[in-house]
């Protein structure tokens, strides 16, 4: 049998792919079919009650989200894969959560913009099964597209989407990024899990410091953190302030409660190792940055994508709501003229939390 031959041999094929992902280092590489009917019932309905806020792009991109063959004609088999990032030798993450001089920024942020990294493993992957079998039609997706990345991967069988909406593995819990590649090859179909395995399980819904997750497996992104941060340009709603704490970046609390994580893997992957001392920063020292330093000290990372503005913002509210020493209140005020509109809202408001107006 040739190498083309195999292309009609599904099974040869799959074990091919499935051995190429292990040695580029993808911790779980799994493959399922296009039909994403139940999950495209849900995300209409998530939509229709408006829990995206400002993400229009959600609603922008119609049912190309749930039908891959419509974002990519030909295709009959979407690849997913798994990769660990939670980072080796950082702070501890509750010990920096509870020291309010601190910021926290979300763990999968602390090296190197992971949509590089793993778009890069992916077309690795694609090439290899190119020298093999010849040409094929694919196109590799890193959280850049309508795409149901956790839909996918849970019918793919790489887990289940827990009651905090992340996939949760049972040997790997959450700290982990997806990533797929659309294809019109004919591998083998895997099974997805039997059942969640959340269980009478609510840690995550308790722990969440806005109430995001309004039931579960509902989340309103409109509540949560690693929206107001991330996502949300402009005003952060007042009554969110207080409850984001030290959190500059995203937020990691329904995780870091999760019982599964326990099963969790540091990552192998020095792209993801700390950068800019992120897993633990002064947040006066990084408040006094301004537009050159944070491009250059944040260039190829994803917070870069936020923006300077964004940055300083998420970073005037953790001071805020740290104790209202004399340092704390001198490094506001030097940014109370700041020229961002933005930037002096929220100035103003952590100044009036420690009376210092």
């Amino acid at each position: 049998m040739t190498d083309t031959d195999l292309i009609d041999d599904p099974s040869t094929l799959t074990r091919f792919v499935k051995q190429a992902a292990a040695e580029l280092g993808l911790q779980h590489c799994a493959i399922t079919d296009t039909d994403l009917g139940e999950h495209e019932t849900h995300l209409l309905n998530w939509l229709a009650a408006g829990f995206h806020g400002e993400m229009d792009y959600m609603q922008r991109h119609g049912t190309r989200r749930s039908r891959p063959a419509e974002l990519l004609p030909g295709t009959i088999r979407i690849i997913s894969v798994r990769m660990d990032y939670y980072p080796p030798h950082s702070a501890d993450a509750e010990s920096v959560l509870g020291s309010p001089s601190l910021g926290y920024v979300s763990r999968y942020a602390m090296g190197r913009d992971y949509h590089k990294v793993l778009r890069n493993r992916l077309q690795k992957l694609a090439k290899r099964i190119q020298q093999h079998f010849g040409e094929f039609g694919y196109r590799a997706f890193v959280d850049s597209a309508p795409v149901l990345e956790k839909a996918i991967a849970q019918k793919a069988g790489l887990g289940w989407i827990g009651k905090h909406s992340n996939l949760l593995s049972t040997d790997a819990g959450s700290w982990f990024f997806l990533g797929e590649l659309y294809t019109d090859l004919p591998l083998a179909v895997d099974a997805p899990l039997p059942k969640s395995h959340c269980g009478s399980c609510t840690a995550c819904l308790q722990a969440c410091p806005t109430e995001a997750i309004v039931a579960p497996f509902k989340v309103d992104a409109r509540r949560c953190i690693s929206y107001l941060t991330i996502e949300l340009k402009g005003s952060i709603p007042v009554e969110f302030r207080s409850a984001m704490g030290n959190r500059i970046y995203g937020c990691d609390d329904c995780q870091l409660v999760c019982p599964f994580n326990k099963f969790s893997n540091d990552t192998q992957e020095d792209d993801f190792s700390v950068r800019n001392d992120l897993d633990s920063p002064q947040l006066i020292s990084l408040f006094r940055w301004n537009e050159e330093d944070f491009k250059a000290r944040m260039a190829g990372s994803p917070i870069h994508r936020i923006g300077h503005e964004s940055w300083i913002r998420n970073i005037a509210v953790a001071l805020g709501n740290a104790p209202g020493t004399q340092e704390i209140i001198a490094a506001l005020r030097e940014r109370q003229d700041d020229p961002s509109a933005v930037i002096r809202e929220h100035v103003a408001w952590a100044l009036e939390q420690h009376d210092a107006s």
